[in-house]
Order: structure tokens, then C-alpha cells, then sequence
């Protein structure tokens, strides 16, 4: 039995690395945008399996992996732009999932976390940055939401709705707890 814990921590042991980074703010940025982009591959069978048999919008959704999987490399290179791209990135993720499944597939739902990544993964002199995101995201959720909502790439029936927003608020829910996990551990540590 000991031979599974030493292969997982093998090959868990690159993407650690690859998350690492001395600063815990940009660390725990790093390894949200990894835990966000190693979920994508699965979101495909998230909806086959609750919602629907028409998943081909949902693959679009992998357009955003790369740019999930690039905040520890930008990171590395400039921490604070590193860090904003978490929240940037799912600003332009969400949205492409809104204009793809519709708003009635709750997928806004992801707004919550993306907000708080954008203010959890900064620092009070940079308090500025949250604040321009959570003025894009209203601008988004309020101006342009009639716009981007309003035709969705696949008409999706009530009741696959009702799984829909079901999948999306777990998942959502789900990442916000983490992220307020992520809180909890740093006020223990500061």
C-alpha cells in the first residue's frame, strides 16, 4: 500500500513546482488557476452526465485552459500580472460560457468566485485592481447582459436548464469555498 502515496507525491511533485512560488499570494493564485484549469477537461462529462447529450458548446470552454495553465508561468516573470490574470481570465471565461449555454444555465453563478479571487490574491496598496474588476463584472452582469445572454449557441429545454444551473452553482459554490479555505489558512498563518 505505501507504493500510492509515493506515486502521487511523483507526480504531484511538477505541478507543485510549477505552482511554487515564495510569495503565498501568488501561490495560492497559481494553484487556483491550476485547480480551475485541471477541471475543465471534465466539465464535458459534468453536463453529459447531469444536463444533457448536447455538449459541444461546453467544449469551448477548454479556449480558456491555456491562459488558466499560463498565470504561474506569467507569474513567475511579473507576480502582480500573474495574479491579475486569474480574475481576467475568468471575467473572459465566463462570459464565453454565458454567450455559449445562455444565462439560464446559472453559469454566471461564476462571477462570485471570480470576484473573489480578485480581491483575496492582492494586497491593500493594490485594493484598486479589485475594484476595477468588480466594476467590469457589474458592467458585464448589468449593461451587457441582455447582449451576451440573449442567444445562446444551443437552446437548451427547461428541465436541462434546471440541471444546468443544479451543475453550476455546485461548481461555483464549490470554488468559492475553496477559496474562502484559502483565507481561513492565511489568517492562521499571518
Amino acid at each position: 500500500m505505501p507504493a500510492a502515496p509515493n506515486l502521487y507525491r511523483r507526480l504531484a511533485a511538477p505541478i507543485r513546482s510549477y505552482a511554487h512560488n515564495p510569495d503565498p499570494l501568488v501561490q495560492g493564485a497559481n494553484m487556483v488557476a491550476l485547480a480551475v484549469a485541471s477541471s475543465q477537461p471534465f466539465y464535458p462529462l459534468y453536463v453529459w452526465w447531469s444536463v444533457s447529450d448536447t455538449v459541444w458548446p461546453v467544449f469551448f470552454t477548454w479556449l480558456s485552459t491555456p491562459f488558466f495553465l499560463a498565470v504561474p508561468w506569467l507569474a513567475r516573470r511579473n507576480a502582480f500580472a500573474g495574479r491579475a490574470a486569474l480574475p481576467l481570465v475568468g471575467i473572459a471565461n465566463t462570459l464565453m460560457c454565458a454567450i455559449l449555454f445562455g444565462t439560464a444555465s446559472g453559469v454566471e453563478l461564476f462571477w462570485l468566485p471570480t470576484l473573489t479571487t480578485a480581491f483575496i490574491f492582492f494586497r491593500p496598496n493594490e485594493r484598486w485592481f479589485g475594484l476595477a474588476v468588480t466594476a467590469a463584472l457589474f458592467l458585464a452582469f448589468t449593461v451587457l447582459r441582455g447582449w451576451y445572454g440573449a442567444s445562446p449557441g444551443h437552446v437548451w429545454t427547461a428541465d436541462e436548464l434546471s440541471a444546468f444551473v443544479t451543475l453550476n452553482a455546485i461548481s461555483a459554490g464549490g470554488l468559492t469555498v475553496v477559496l474562502a479555505w484559502m483565507v481561513m489558512g492565511r489568517e492562521a498563518t499571518d
